[in-house]
Parts: C-alpha cells; structure tokens; sequence
C-alpha cells in the first residue's frame, strides 16, 4: 500500500495500520452474504471503527474529521461497502443522539446491531408523501449492508423522519458494484409510533458528512486502484523486460497515482461547514475514483477484466458509489443553497 495523503499524525498512522492488519486478516471478497458482512461490521464495531468520528459523549470513538478520512478510506481499500455504510452510521448516529427516544437504537448502531439507512428528500432515489399521518412511497435505494435496516429521511432543513423497518418492504436491487451492500429498494407505509419526526436538526450537517464519507471511500477505492496497477505493471514482463520499462506505462501510471493523491489531499482537507466545498470533493472524489479504476484496468491489459485480478472490481464500486451517493441529485441541492434557495422537497404533513 501507498499514502500519497498528507502527512499523518501518529494516532492516524496506528490506525492505518491497524485496519490494514485487520484487512490482511480477513482476506475475503465481499458478496451480498448477510452473515459476513454483519460479522466483519460487528468486528469493525468492536475494534471502535464503526462510529469512530461521533462524540464520545454520545458512545462514539470522538474521533476528528481528518482521523475519520482515514478509517474510511481504508474501508474503501478493501471493501468500499462497509465504507459508506459506516459513513451512514456516523449520520445517523449524530442526528438521533439528540433525541432521548432514539438512545437505544443509537447503541446499537454504535456497535453494528442495528443499521440506518439515511436518505435525502430531494434525491431521485426517493419518492415519499403525507397521506394524512401516515407516510407513504418508495425509496429507489439504499446502500447500508444490511436487509432490514431503519430509513432516516433528510426531511428539510431542519427536519428528519424516522422509520422503522417495520413499516419497510425491502426488496433486493441488482447494481454494477459495492458487494456486501446488501442494496434495497424499499416500500414505505408508515404511521402512528412507526414514523418519528426529529426537529431541530442540522440537516446540512448531515449532508456534508455523507458526501465527504463518500468522497473518503471513494479515495479508498482510487488508490487501491493506482497501486494494484503499479505492482501488476512491475511484475509484468512483454518483450524483455517489465511493463514499468516503456515509456507510456510510466506515464499512465504516473496520472492514477496523482489523481488519487489529489483526492486524497481533497478529502483530509475538507470541512463540513461549506456545503459547496464538502459537494464539490465529494464530486470530484467519485468522478476521479471512476477514472483512476478505468486506467488502472487497461493498465491490466485484457487480464484486468478478469475476476481474478481486482482491477475490475474496482470500476464496479467506484461506479457503484457514485450512485449510491447520488451525487447527481447532491449538485441539485447545493446549487439551490448557493443562492439562497430551501431545498427543492420538504416533507411536511401539511404539504
């Protein structure tokens, strides 16, 4: 493994190794096995990984931003699933440790029992309405490594919604990547205590630490990319010598590893506070991942489009990623709070 990041305080370079340790441990492909995925998920849990970067005083690790990146982008390294579902436990478990109804299931989420799907109102993904008190529709998907998680709405700008899997219909979705999200559509029919409304809260904060989770795994998944291709090319002979001899490989190799470590520097940088600036990584972070895994492909050769090599896999999460945070929809809504404008959906009873 590479770091082309900034440089790394000690307690940031314990935990890289730490979680590489952990991934050589378990050298395993993930698949959409529930059993596996919720034994590395309790595993993560149990090492403090899970919910690193929530407060303490809530029953997180208290961890800052930067040193969250991090344990994050080493998710995205080996298995970029559990990177965006932990992303998704960090946002949920930060909105509902403010509310006292919501204090056991935030336990759970802090030890991997429990998972919260969290998805916005204005995604394309979701389709959700009031029929009086109850709150029906459907959300697209959701990309949690779990079967039957709860569903956290981003209701407004101050607002979410609560659902418990009770009153969800999940049904398994087919997608290019991510193996071991366990991707659901859901069915939604909720009412009385299965819907919670939650007020008072940050919702663009919530925003900013998904799309910059997004922005770590993907980081995670680029650079895995760049350095598979690296040592494929330097332990590939064709015509007398190493691949690393011509000219063209260097150079090809050269622009995925600067890429990664662009957004490497992009993400361990970035703030939640600007949700232009937590967009725009996010963005650039995903689009890049894509680009890097393609390159790194043909750096392969025809061998990199077979499963044996991860090279393949790489393309199919960064693609996969990049619509499970629906980036597309994430550039509606910030080109909206750019210029002063609410958010194009709020799920209210009264809309």
């Amino acid at each position: 493994m590479s770091w082309r990041g900034p440089a790394l305080g000690s307690d940031q370079r314990d935990l890289m190794a730490m979680l590489d340790d952990f991934a050589a441990d378990h050298d395993i492909v993930l698949a959409d096995n529930p059993e596996a995925v919720a034994g590395l998920v309790a595993e993560l849990a149990e090492l403090g990984v899970w919910t690193l970067g929530t407060a303490e005083a809530h029953g997180g690790g208290g961890a800052d931003r930067a040193t969250t990146a991090v344990a994050l982008i080493q998710l995205g390294r080996s298995w970029p699933a559990l990177g965006w579902a932990a992303a998704q436990a960090h946002t949920a478990a930060d909105l509902l440790s403010g509310d006292d109804r919501c204090a056991d299931l935030v336990k759970r989420v802090h030890a991997g029992t429990a998972a919260v799907a969290v998805a916005d109102a204005g995604s394309a993904h979701v389709r959700l309405a009031w029929s009086g008190d109850t709150l029906h529709g459907s959300v697209d998907r959701v990309d949690v490594a779990a079967e039957t998680p709860y569903l956290l709405v981003l209701a407004g700008e101050d607002t979410a919604l609560l659902v418990e899997p009770s009153a969800l219909k999940p049904r398994p979705v087919r997608r290019t990547g991510l193996g071991g999200a366990l991707t659901r559509s859901l069915e939604v029919d909720a009412s009385g205590s299965a819907v919670l409304e939650l007020t008072g809260v940050d919702i663009p904060a919530a925003q900013a630490r998904l799309r910059l989770g997004a922005a770590a795994v993907a980081a995670g998944i680029a650079s895995a990319a760049a350095d598979a291709a690296a040592t494929y090319a330097a332990g590939r002979h064709q015509f007398g010598g190493a691949l690393t001899a011509i000219p063209t490989v260097r150079q090809s190799l050269l622009a995925q590893a600067s890429k990664a470590a662009v957004i490497l520097t992009a993400v361990l940088a970035a703030t939640e506070d600007d949700p232009v600036r937590s967009f725009a990584t996010a963005h650039e972070a995903c689009g890049s991942a894509i680009d890097v895994a393609a390159a790194a492909l043909q750096s392969h050769g025809g061998y990199g489009y077979l499963a044996e090599y991860p090279a393949e896999r790489y393309l199919r999460d960064a693609v996969s990623l990049r619509a499970a945070a629906d980036i597309q929809s994430a550039a509606v809504t910030t080109a909206r709070s750019l210029v002063g404008l609410p958010p194009a959906t709020v799920l209210r009873k009264d809309a």
